[in-house]
């Protein structure tokens, strides 16, 4: 199972509001698999050491510099910390803290010292769905399966799990039902039996999915189906199906079902934001040019945004007023412009979606939907 910790939306809104001179925000590749990690604490200690390159270059005092690159050695020798990893850590130091995240999706190793940290590859891993699980139920057979975009799948324990519906409900088959009034048989009693079922393996999975955004795609056929459906209390449980028996189906093949769904999930965001998008381009309340989602941003008039993942566009933004200076390279006196944006609106209770720049409208650095003309 990935061990992941994807910051909550104030998380990020928190990462987005702090500033310090020195802010490093560090991303690397990392690894589930416990017998190749070293490779990636070996990874860590050389970004420490361009982090600390660049802090120099920047001008910082020494003390704080030793301050974060004690704190980033101490996560680098942590043998405990290494044991449970997915695959990607970002990790952001300033000299009185740091945070670290693990994330199910590759991000590209990468180092940044500025006045406020790097967070669009942060974006991409909370508004992109690569990782899911299958709850696979039958009345005699419940699974839960981990399905990964670059591993193969695998089932999860689930602590409590009810092994069959006949053991959940403490009878010899779901068919009848022992009940004082001896009114319940059939098709009726085989529902309400289900339904208990159902029940306890929603609250078994309630602690191991508990602060969890992954989709939950359920692989049952009916009545189980609905029946499930109708007391999941999992928030990103997904509306598509695998609608079919799960019994005997490997995971392999359980994954392989799931992808298309979280494809198809994934391709309605772009297509509403891109509807919505073109409706309120009429209106003057949308706009790709990266000037005037600043000022936006700004005042909070921002209501959506989607951004390129991939490019950064240097420079900074006035605090007030939103004006936008541009700049040719990278320094300790600017920062990506986009992600500053993108901090702006989330700040504001907007919403972010990070994407590749051939489904932004008009293949922009970014598409803004505006609460309001500015």
């Amino acid at each position: 199972m990935l061990h992941v910790d994807i910051p909550t939306l104030p998380e990020i809104q928190t990462l987005f509001a702090q500033r310090h001179q020195a802010s490093v925000s560090i991303y690397l590749a990392t690894t589930p698999q416990t017998q190749h990690i070293g490779e990636a604490a070996i990874a860590l200690s050389n970004l420490i050491k361009e982090a600390d390159s660049q802090l120099e270059a920047a001008g910082v005092d020494k003390r704080e510099r030793w301050a974060i690159v004690e704190q980033l050695e101490e996560v680098s020798e942590d043998e405990d910390f290494w044991k449970f990893q997915a695959n990607s850590l970002a990790i952001f130091a300033t000299p009185e803290s740091h945070r670290s995240y693990r994330l199910p999706n590759k991000l590209t190793p990468m180092v940044q010292v500025a006045d406020r940290f790097h967070l669009k590859p942060l974006i991409r891993a909370v508004s992109v769905e690569q990782h899911a699980f299958v709850l696979a139920v039958a009345e005699n057979e419940v699974r839960l399966i981990e399905v990964f975009s670059d591993m193969p799948a695998a089932e999860v324990r689930v602590p409590d799990m009810p092994r069959d519906a006949a053991s959940a409900v403490g009878t010899a088959t779901v068919n009848t039902r022992s009940h004082s009034s001896g009114r319940l048989h059939g098709s009726e009693g085989q529902k309400v039996n289900l339904r208990k079922f159902c029940r306890k393996l929603d609250a078994a999975l309630r602690p191991v999915l508990s602060g969890r955004h992954e989709p939950l795609i359920l692989a049952a056929a009916e009545p189980l189906l609905s029946i499930y459906r109708s007391v999941n209390t999992y928030p990103e449980f997904a509306s598509q199906a695998i609608e079919t028996s799960p019994v005997r189906i490997p995971e392999h093949e359980l994954a392989k079902a799931a992808r298309p769904i979280l494809d198809q999930r994934h391709a309605k965001t772009i297509e509403a934001f891109t509807a919505l998008y073109r409706e309120r381009e009429n209106d003057g309340r949308a706009t790709t040019d990266v000037a005037m989602a600043a000022r936006a941003a700004t005042f909070g008039a921002i209501d959506t945004l989607m951004v390129d993942i991939d490019e950064v566009v240097i420079g900074r933004i006035d605090e007030k007023s939103g004006a936008v200076t541009f700049a040719d390279e990278a320094s300790a006196d600017t920062y990506g412009i986009v992600d500053e944006i993108a901090g702006r609106t989330l700040a504001a209770g907007g919403k972010v979606i990070g994407e590749r720049r051939t489904n932004i409208p008009n293949e922009g650095s970014l598409a803004a939907v505006l609460r309001y003309p500015i």
